[in-house]
């Protein structure tokens, strides 16, 4: 009986996962908030549950980041972002704006016009996914916590 409780409990601690959703009017501001709300976030899960590497919370940072500004730049209108930790250490942030068209690489501009931001996220992230949604898209990007 004691090894079916312990099993019952190793399997709901497997399934825990913290999550927090945010919504935007698409404004330039809301990519600074956006940033905000992340790093409270990711403080407040790095007190219950550290990250692996020292670089994480910042990488995830970078990410949400670039994920808002393109949200701003190429999908006018009202954004969501979506973070949540698996207790496995994985940190899956999603985005979803308006823009239907799936992100796509940019030649790097040496003149500081962007270019740079596609090519960190997929460097930074272990998987990157484009999903449809009704009237736009959600990017779900996955990372080691």
């Amino acid at each position: 009986m004691a090894a079916d409780r312990d099993n019952l409990a190793a399997s709901l601690l497997t399934a825990i996962s913290v999550e927090r959703s945010w919504h935007f009017e698409g404004v330039l501001s809301d990519v600074s908030e956006a940033r905000d709300r992340a790093s409270d976030f990711l403080y407040s899960l790095a007190r219950k549950h550290p990250p692996a590497t020292p670089d994480a919370h910042d990488d995830a940072l970078l990410i949400v980041t670039e994920l808002a500004s393109n949200a701003f730049a190429f999908a006018p209108g009202p954004f969501t972002l979506n973070l949540r930790a698996t207790i496995e250490g994985t940190l899956h942030v999603g985005l979803t704006d308006t823009n239907p068209a799936a992100p796509r690489p940019r030649p790097v501009s040496l003149a500081g016009r962007g270019g740079v931001g596609w090519h960190l996220i997929n460097t930074l992230a272990d998987q990157v996914i484009t999903a449809p949604e009704a009237g736009g898209k959600t990017v779900h990007v996955f990372l080691p916590w």
